[in-house]
């Protein structure tokens, strides 16, 4: 195990930073410290942030019902930013006026990434901040970037051979989807190299991009709230933790730092972000330490890979689904008795079922139901009708079945 000194100290530097700067700046912060009996001057570095409480981004949309629009936590008035957004949960996110606001381009550059490659950004520009934090960091690397958003997959294969793309962002999902397609109808894609996040990447996908269809093939990981926390290098051996925040792994059990690598603990937050300062922010995802040396040099240790949740939301597609989404959505539909919601993969996609047991008396629309539940949960969803009284009390609202 090896974890480079100067890498420590700065980590300490950001903690005291976070912490100092979001006392000053945010409501929430303060209430956190003192939630944890905490000042900012005792806080010298990441040891100093264990008594203060962790913030759930499970928590946020009622943190921001109550105190609207960001539930005390910007640290700038709301003029001075860029944009808002409305991401599922719901969650409104700022972003603030600096380049590249959310922190992307090192793992562009990590990826391969340089000035003037025509890269294909399939991430949705509406509502979401998606496609936007990947714009940033690709236009801050110098990237010409064709905003492929939410068209659909014929329209973003004529735009990429049009414009000779030969690169990508996206999940990998939607990559692998784009490849076949093209590759059936006898136009195979430019596209070489593409940066995926938002969805996992298991090994036998991966290979298929790489191997199959010959694209490089790098991760990162990142979140609307943080931006960019890892990112792969050349060696394709996790992800290094991004510059700028603090990184701690926290175990499920009991809230303590995970011991040696390996152990799984949910990824908590700390960053001095001028507009949005994060102090223990946790995320809700699963992933483990890798402190060996990496062969590409960088100080910085890797989170292994995703390994789970522990709150409530699953990623579908690139978004999260929520169950009190999904319950809002269908809580006025005199239609519906149960429901039970499932995520399932099939051909490397993503496939979210929802399971309906009717009222009494009742015929409900599968169609008409799965139009609402898009609205919703901005994720299109199968809806099957199953018989009355088949789904039990206790079916959980949202249950992910991948492997």
């Amino acid at each position: 195990m090896a974890v480079v000194t100067g890498w420590l100290a700065e980590q300490d530097r950001l903690a005291a930073e976070a912490v100092a700067y979001g006392a000053e700046r945010s409501r929430e912060v303060r209430a956190q410290l003192e939630r944890g009996g905490v000042s900012p001057q005792d806080v010298a570095g990441v040891a100093g942030l264990g008594p203060i409480p962790v913030l759930a981004k499970d928590d946020l949309p009622a943190l921001q019902a109550a105190d609207p629009p960001f539930g005390g936590m910007l640290a700038v008035p709301v003029g001075a930013l860029k944009r808002v957004y409305r991401s599922p949960g719901p969650i409104i996110d700022p972003e603030g006026n600096a380049p590249d606001f959310w922190r992307v381009a090192p793992a562009a550059r990590a990826a391969g990434f340089r000035r003037g490659d025509v890269v294909l950004n399939a991430f949705s520009y509406h509502m979401t901040p998606g496609g936007l934090m990947l714009d940033g960091g690709l236009r801050a690397v110098g990237c010409v970037v064709l905003p492929g958003g939410v068209s659909g997959t014929a329209a973003q294969i004529e735009a990429a051979r049009a414009a000779n793309a030969t690169g990508y962002v996206g999940t990998p999902q939607f990559l692998v989807a784009l490849l076949e397609r093209a590759a059936a109808a006898g136009t195979p894609l430019p596209l070489r190299r593409a940066l995926v996040t938002g969805a996992p990447l298991p090994p036998a996908l991966r290979d298929r991009l790489q191997d199959g269809f010959g694209v490089d093939v790098y991760q990162s990981y990142g979140t609307a709230d943080a931006g960019t926390l890892g990112y792969e290098c050349e060696a394709k051996d996790g992800w290094h933790v991004a510059p700028e925040v603090v990184i701690e792994l926290l175990s499920p059990r009991d809230g303590q730092p995970v011991g040696g690598d390996g152990a799984p603990g949910e990824v908590v937050v700390t960053s001095p972000n001028e507009v949005y300062p994060l102090v223990r922010f946790g995320t809700g995802d699963l992933s483990a330490w890798n402190r060996a040396p990496c062969s590409c040099g960088r100080a910085s240790p890797r989170l292994t890979g995703f390994l789970g949740r522990v709150g409530e939301g699953v990623k579908v597609r690139g978004m999260f689904v929520h169950p009190r989404e999904l319950t809002a959505a269908l809580a006025d539909e005199p239609s519906v008795g149960r429901f039970a919601a499932t995520v399932t993969e099939a051909g490397g996609r993503d496939v979210l079922t929802v399971r309906m047991a009717p009222a009494s008396g009742c015929d409900p629309d599968p169609t008409a139901l799965a139009a609402r539940i898009r609205e919703a949960v901005g994720v299109r969803a199968e809806v099957e009708v199953a018989p009355p009284g088949s789904i039990p009390d206790d079916a959980p609202p949202l249950a992910d079945r991948r492997g």
